[in-house]
């Protein structure tokens, strides 16, 4: 094709635009820059024919609108080859190679279809303002331009994390694409990948040693890019989630979650006493002034606990898997653990508290006299108590039963006690239970942590009637930032063969108000059989 054809072929494309009022297509777009990229090479080498003295390149529109593109259209005679002045045809082709770019690269970042709007003869500012629309519709926050997308190796590395937890016997329930035809892969055939990805220039890995390996792989314990400790601390944070979140404790049925920022004594916190009530104003009386009250409630503050663990040599060369996985998901199932058993420990010690007396006793009219099993009077006489409680400042409160907590063995007769609709009395056999209409509303908390610190079966042991958090807090566990999930950090011990990670959270535990708890001192529970 000769130049004039080819400039003759971009005339009937730019003309074929504007008899329909609009700007050229994609299509239309893409053969038009292709034509120019043709005539352009051809006039380098020489080979352009001049054409009454002047250029004949063609125009293209100069702005986006059909409008705009009728404006540019000459009238004919003026100029050659159908009146286009060359200099603004070449801007107007500039100018639509800029539209047609800006809002690709608008639409790409914002998950939309560009033709339609390149189509239509949409301007940048119009496509600007289709997106804040889509991103208002989907209530979601505009972008900022940066996008981080996985890489072939992060692929690689999370579906090897994967295949070590299904190795050991975990369920995940979405793994990475890969994950499974990497389980049949031991340790040290996983190692051998790494090194090969990392760019090791070993050329016969698999001849190496166990041992041989497990020093390459050390060298690595300190390169963010080397593969393998990466791939044990993804599949190590999982496997602690996992067992963080599976783990069989109760204490966060009956207390609070709270948070705080740092490590300092929280002794600041106060609550707002109530204000008085109203007097009646006679006839031209005068209002009385109020003062109202507050009261410092206990201090509050974090420590932090944790454990080490290791994955040594000899496990890397026997292929321990378990220690990748199963360890470290027991251990953070031990933090919960650690939290439950502080918890109880406050209930069943019963020390001192922020006023300086018993959590449980005579002050603070929250402990039964003598202790009971589980019967109906107990029952009601500990309700009465829990309601009949009243605040800082004297004033009656309201606070509904929501948690009883009992130790193993007593929760078969709290079944008996709620969800038996009639109870024979020394009257009648069929009379009314008035605790079923609570079977709904108070929950019954069963843990043995009350039976191991009180010495085991055959032991007296108390047990509680909690209130409804949102009526008063009894007991919260604060968390630093709130983060209640263990924090894992990889690092290396002086003498130590192997993989060290540090596991530790940061929580405190407070009694916030005596009055949202009741003890019943209880009873000796034992089985109703003996073991052998």
């Amino acid at each position: 094709m000769t130049i004039e054809q080819m400039i003759a072929r971009q005339q009937e494309l730019l003309n074929a635009a504007r008899s329909a009022g609009r700007n050229m297509t994609r299509e239309e777009a893409a053969e038009f820059d292709s034509l120019q990229r043709s005539i352009d090479a051809a006039r380098a080498a020489g080979a352009g024919i001049a054409h009454g003295g002047q250029s004949s390149t063609p125009a293209a529109p100069a702005n986006n609108t059909p409008e705009g593109q009728r404006q540019q259209t000459p009238a004919a005679g003026e100029g050659g080859n159908g009146g286009q002045d060359p200099q603004n045809a070449q801007r107007a082709i500039e100018a639509e190679r800029q539209r047609i770019r800006s809002i690709e690269d608008l639409c790409t970042e914002f998950g939309l279809d560009a033709r339609s709007y390149i189509d239509n003869g949409s301007t940048e500012e119009q496509v600007r303002a289709a997106v804040l629309e889509h991103l208002r519709s989907q209530h979601s926050p505009v972008a900022t331009g940066i996008q981080v997308t996985d890489t072939q190796e992060d692929k690689f590395r999370r579906a090897a994390a994967d295949s070590l937890l299904m190795r050991s016997g975990m369920t995940l329930e979405r793994p990475e694409d890969g994950a499974r035809s990497l389980m049949g892969m031991s340790i040290r055939d996983l190692a051998i990948e790494c090194l090969q990805r990392d760019g090791s220039s070993e050329s016969n890995l698999n001849r190496r040693s166990s041992d041989e390996l497990y020093t390459m792989m050390a060298r690595g314990f300190y390169n963010p890019e080397a593969s393998f400790p990466a791939i044990l601390d993804q599949t190590i944070e999982k496997a602690y989630k996992e067992g963080y979140r599976k783990v069989a404790v109760t204490f966060d049925k009956f207390t609070k979650k709270g948070s705080l920022k740092d490590f300092k004594k929280h002794d600041n916190y106060y609550v707002a006493g109530p204000v008085g009530e109203f007097y009646e104003v006679p006839e031209n009386g005068e209002l009385k002034h109020d003062i109202f009250k507050d009261d410092k409630l206990p201090q509050r503050q974090l420590k932090t606990y944790g454990r080490q663990f290791t994955l040594s040599r000899k496990a890397f060369i026997d292929d321990d898997i378990g220690l990748v996985t199963s360890l470290p998901a027991r251990y953070a199932a031990a933090a919960r653990k650690t939290i439950n058993k502080q918890v109880y420990q406050i209930l069943i010690n019963n020390s001192n508290i922020y006023d300086g007396a018993a959590l449980f006793g005579k002050e603070h009219k929250n402990l039964l006299a003598s202790g009971t099993g589980v019967t109906q009077e107990a029952m009601q006489t500990m309700i009465m108590a829990l309601a009949n409680q009243k605040d800082q400042f004297g004033e009656s409160i309201i606070i509904n039963p929501a948690t009883i907590v009992v130790p193993s063995g007593m929760k078969f007769d709290m079944y008996t006690l709620f969800f038996s609709p009639t109870i024979n009395t020394s009257d009648n056999t069929q009379a009314v239970n008035p605790l079923y209409q609570y079977r709904d509303s108070i929950e019954v908390v069963e843990d043995p942590t009350i039976n191991a610190l009180c010495g085991g079966l055959g032991n007296v042991m108390p047990w509680f009637l909690i209130g409804d958090p949102g009526d008063t807090d009894f007991i919260e566990v604060d968390y630093l930032n709130g983060q209640e999930i263990p924090n894992i950090r990889r690092m290396e011990a002086p003498g130590q063969l192997g993989f060290i990670w540090d596991i530790y959270l940061d929580w405190g535990i407070s009694v916030m108000d005596y009055r949202g708890a009741v003890k019943n001192p209880g009873i000796k529970v034992d089985t109703k059989l003996k073991l052998v």
